[in-house]
């Protein structure tokens, strides 16, 4: 590839938008006096607002290159996840949205707190903490990568000025500049993702019918293997490890259930959480495909060769530069920037929010609103200088799998269990602070003999896994670890539970309590 593909007017779209994206941080500033706006834009987003940032904060660099690199390598079996969203929320979101929006002031995790203590509340907001710092690393470095490909800029130097661009718009724009800029970001992913999909259409000789025929004749359009298998990656393991991502990801996830504040009820709420997954499911669809369709593209023209080696992530990089005419290259790559701008100043404000929330009230109760925004200001910018020092370890580290499955397998780890803990406090009554201590203690010994049993360490003949218990090793699927987990903690909390004497618990902390609530008319 040549040192740079970029033509004089694709510098100049993508100049544009950064400083569009500036102007937004420096134009909400002023309105950032409180820990209320500045974390929940003060409740007072419109529904549709609120649903696009949803989306906007779903996609990310992972979705924009990583999805058509699995496409390109593999089937469409990680799709399977973001499949079982909607199913989870047809069942869950009318309860959720009104249990947050009633019980908790901004942190997700004082519910946990509220119903088993402050040691839940600690314990999953590290769990959220821990997952999204290995995500927006992630994040990071797959943008940094692909922008490195394709411009000649360095990989660290992009990552330095990505991060502490999104840095200086989370810690001037709050919640409400995060928003409105996840709206335009929004369109512009959605642009993107049609544009390319447009060209690769154009550029292939029988268009649409001859990608897909190509696709399926070599088994890229579909979810399988089928088999009842949890050693390998089948799709029982994507749908079980769907349902909890979902049900952590809209239940239990500080990115997620912040946005619920920000709206004007809990009827808007509810309907920017529809139109978020509404609009996302179709666009990680589109972004899969893209991967398929090149796959195709360069099949099918065998005049058009990829570099020897290319790694499959690469691949949609790779089209943009040498395919795409000047103009259209600035507006994907426009989009690539915001993809992972929307995801990554969303975290950082919602990180934020738990530092404050979670831990600096705690340590200063008497802290004032002045001082509270100060310390929320200051997480913004250590939260942004950790996930740019990760991003640049990943740099030093190489890459050993798809960015797409490393970043699963992380978030499967590092869920700890949460979406157990919160099913033990909304379905289980007679469980407590003790049980669920006994259900945590479980839960990271579990983890912790997964891990140690499944990971090699060493090279070559010297190659050997940390921890080795013979025919006793963990040998699932890492995807199931997550999934494991949240078992683990769930009937070993429940269970433990009745080892301790029973305590009353608020009827507005449980499913019960809602369904009495709905019978008389109150939801």
């Amino acid at each position: 590839m040549n040192e740079s593909s970029l033509h004089f007017i694709d510098y100049l779209i993508i100049v544009l938008s950064l400083i569009i994206t500036f102007w937004f941080g420096v134009r909400y500033s002023k309105k950032n006096t409180s820990t209320d706006q500045y974390f929940a834009a003060g409740g007072n987003i419109p529904a549709w607002a609120v649903g696009m940032s949803i989306f906007a904060t779903l996609i990310s660099s992972v979705t924009f290159l990583a999805y058509p690199g699995e496409g390109y390598k593999s089937n469409w079996i990680l799709l399977i996840q973001g499949f079982m969203v909607p199913v989870v929320l047809f069942f869950s979101i009318r309860f959720i949205v009104p249990l947050y929006r009633n019980v908790i002031g901004l942190s997700a995790y004082e519910y946990f707190e509220k119903r088993f203590g402050y040691l839940a509340r600690v314990y999953g907001s590290l769990g959220f903490i821990f997952a999204h710092f290995s995500k927006m690393g992630s994040v990071l470095f797959l943008l940094a990568l692909a922008l490195s490909s394709m411009t000649g800029v360095d990989t660290l130097t992009i990552i330095w000025i990505i991060g502490i661009a999104i840095v200086f718009i989370t810690l001037f724009g709050g919640m409400e500049a995060v928003i409105w800029l996840d709206v335009i970001q929004g369109f512009l992913l959605i642009l993107g993702g049609i544009v390319a999909i447009a060209v690769i259409l154009l550029k292939t000789d029988g268009g649409l019918g001859a990608i897909v025929n190509y696709a399926v004749d070599h088994d890229k359009i579909g979810f399988g293997p089928y088999n009842f298998d949890f050693v390998n990656l089948t799709f029982w393991v994507m749908t079980i490890n769907g349902i909890f991502y979902a049900i952590q990801k809209y239940g239990a996830d500080q990115t997620i259930v912040q946005r619920y504040l920000t709206a004007k009820s809990d009827k808007d709420a509810i309907k920017a959480s529809i139109l978020g997954i509404g609009i996302t499911v179709p666009v990680w669809i589109a972004f899969m495909f893209i991967g398929t369709a090149l796959f195709s593209f360069y099949g099918l023209h065998s005049d058009i060769a990829l570099p020897e080696g290319i790694k499959s992530d690469a691949v949609f990089p790779h089209f943009i530069t040498t395919q795409l005419p000047p103009g259209l290259i600035g507006l994907i790559l426009s989009a690539l920037i915001a993809a992972a701008i929307s995801s990554l100043d969303a975290d950082l404000n919602c990180l934020a929010a738990v530092g404050v929330d979670d831990y600096y009230k705690r340590l200063y109760p008497k802290s004032s609103g002045a001082q509270q925004l100060r310390m929320g200001k200051i997480l913004v910018m250590v939260a942004g200088l950790a996930s740019i020092l990760i991003a640049s370890f990943y740099v030093y580290a190489g890459e050993s799998d798809g960015i797409l499955s490393t970043v699963f397998m992380l978030y499967a780890i590092f869920s700890g269990g949460i979406a157990g803990m919160l099913l033990l406090g909304l379905f289980v009554n007679r469980a407590n602070k003790k049980g669920l201590s006994v259900g945590i203690v479980a839960c990271i010994l579990f983890t912790g003999y997964a891990l140690l049993t499944s990971t090699a360490t060493g090279t070559g003949d010297q190659r050997h896994l940390i921890l080795d218990f013979g025919d006793y090793n963990y040998t699932h699927h890492r995807y199931m670890l997550g999934v494991y987990s949240h078992f683990v903690l769930f009937f070993v909390g429940w269970i433990a539970s009745y080892f301790f004497p029973k305590v009353e618990v608020p009827a507005n902390l449980t499913y019960y309590g809602y369904l009495e609530k709905k019978r008389s008319g109150v939801f």
